[in-house]
């Protein structure tokens, strides 16, 4: 049975440290939440206290109405998944993945059956009397994995499960990972740092920092109405450009250049700053827009990523679809127009995103 997690005024301290202060958050039945931010963030701290594998120092979590802050880890009823997948080395891969039916002293026949139901449901079937040695990286996640569900969890965490893999083996993952949680239909807490992968295989996201979530929302949301400047900078790639917001004509100067924004919910005249992501800058040599100058480019098959300068001297980055014949060259003055539905405004301390309802 899946459940949904709440989790109210959560606190974790280590020592005088408090590396989670007043935390809440809910977590929807049968959802893949991920818990995404840099290393030292506190999600995995914040999973652990989730599993019982860390203390609680104030708040509550609760799986549906159950309150289990002071439950066992083993009486939780989650399966996990780490980063060095934890799979016995003396055991075939049938015996790890029955592993906890064993332990829960189910009758043979009801192990033999549940446990090859998942063999075939990850695909690892043919390799059951291997021992783990034997198989690849990838095949021992999988293995890993099984494990844990095959337990029937109310709750599956796992804790950057992908980050020993190389790049083509992490990509076929979060795939099988994403198609056995839907198949599954189990609440499902995922912690990494990678943010292509967060986007890559959650419903919902948060994005952590210092503790402190910043922002909960839909890969879509996050990318594209991010809460911050930090989430704007963390979750893909972005340009920060300073800028002032005049009130009464409700528009952006930038360096000499104007546009009308008529979403910004502020008030009176206020310098911001503006993130735009590589792809909402336009390239063009008819004068009109940000002049600039390109620095450099690099062409990566689909797209060309050019570096330019402003006039202020400012770095920006811009992705275009490559073509054949390239009409811009590094040396080449070129003007910027901004695609301004996209675009984000944010306080000059960057706290604070100021695009509202137009």
């Amino acid at each position: 049975m899946s459940v949904n997690i709440s989790i109210r005024n959560a606190t974790k301290r280590y020592g005088e440290n408090t590396v989670i202060s007043d935390l809440s958050i809910d977590i929807r039945t049968g959802e893949l939440f991920t818990l995404l931010g840099p290393s030292g963030c506190g999600k995995t701290t914040l999973l652990r206290m989730i599993a019982g594998f860390n203390t609680i120092e104030g708040g509550d979590f609760y799986f549906n109405e159950t309150r289990i802050n002071d439950v066992d880890a083993s009486k939780r009823n989650i399966g996990m998944v780490f980063q060095n997948y934890a799979i016995f080395p003396h055991y075939t891969v049938r015996q790890n993945v029955e592993f906890g039916l064993r332990n829960r002293r189910l009758p043979k026949e009801d192990i033999l059956r549940e446990s090859e139901v998942f063999l075939r449901l990850m695909q690892i079937f043919d390799y059951r009397d291997r021992m783990p040695e034997l198989l690849s990286g990838g095949q021992q996640q999988r293995v890993a994995l099984a494990r844990a569900l095959v337990i029937k969890p109310d709750v599956l965490l796992m804790d950057e499960p992908l980050s020993n893999l190389d790049a083509k083996l992490r990509m076929e993952m979060r795939q099988v990972i994403r198609d056995i949680q839907r198949e599954v239909g189990i609440t499902t807490v995922y912690v990494t740092h990678d943010q292509e992968e967060a986007m890559a295989i959650s419903d919902r996201i948060a994005v952590m920092k210092d503790g402190v979530i910043q922002h909960v929302g839909t890969p879509k949301e996050i990318y594209h109405r991010p809460s911050n400047v930090f989430v704007a900078t963390f979750i893909g790639r972005t340009n920060l450009i300073d800028a002032d917001y005049r009130a009464a004509e409700r528009t952006l100067h930038v360096a000499g250049y104007a546009f009308e924004m008529k979403n910004v919910s502020i008030a009176e005249n206020a310098p911001v700053v503006l993130s735009v992501r590589p792809e909402d800058l336009v390239l063009s040599q008819e004068s009109g827009g940000l002049k600039s100058r390109i620095t450099d480019q690099i062409f990566l098959g689909l797209n060309t990523h050019y570096l330019v300068e402003l006039e202020t001297g400012q770095i920006l980055e811009i992705i275009h679809e490559s073509v054949m014949e390239n009409a811009y060259q590094t040396g080449d003055t070129v003007y910027l127009t901004i695609k301004t539905a996209k675009i984000n405004v944010f306080t000059k301390d960057g706290t604070r995103n100021l695009i509202g309802a137009e």
